[in-house]
């Protein structure tokens, strides 16, 4: 039987954490479907549970499973805390004209580069300065 190499590595961990840790591997068997189980002794150590969340990556012939930080964002306020439901309606009313231009084709672009987009939008501008000027004034 060949051993490979299989490193556990937690993000900001310096080599001695890392040799420490390593005393606490032990051989894994990986399951059906792809799945092992880390000893507890090595969870614990690391302060992994249940429901964390890791990455893992192939490094040449080495596994890196790295903690992975995951924010709940609905714990934190969005648009939708921000607006009246009088703004919330005016805004949902201007993306709906928005998407109904673009289904129609009144779009800009695409541009290769942006010295490209920036012509267009001077030109644009430029329109809108000759069409204000033709209106008659009240």
């Amino acid at each position: 039987m060949l051993a490979s190499n299989v490193e556990l590595r937690i993000s900001g961990s310096s080599t001695l954490e890392l040799a420490k840790a390593a005393l606490y591997m032990s051989l894994v068997k990986i399951q059906k479907k792809g799945q092992l189980t880390l000893p507890s002794r090595v969870r614990s150590r690391l302060g992994l549970s249940e429901g964390d969340f890791v990455d893992v990556k192939v490094r040449a012939a080495n596994i890196v499973i790295t903690r992975q930080m995951v924010i709940d964002r609905s714990k934190f306020p969005n648009a939708d805390d921000e607006y009246t439901p009088r703004q919330r309606r005016f805004i949902d009313a201007q993306l709906a004209k928005s998407e109904e231009d673009f289904k129609k084709g009144r779009t800009f672009g695409p541009f290769d580069t942006a010295e490209e987009m920036i012509a267009s939008m001077k030109e644009q501008l430029k329109k809108r300065a000759a069409a204000k000027k033709a209106k008659p004034s009240r």
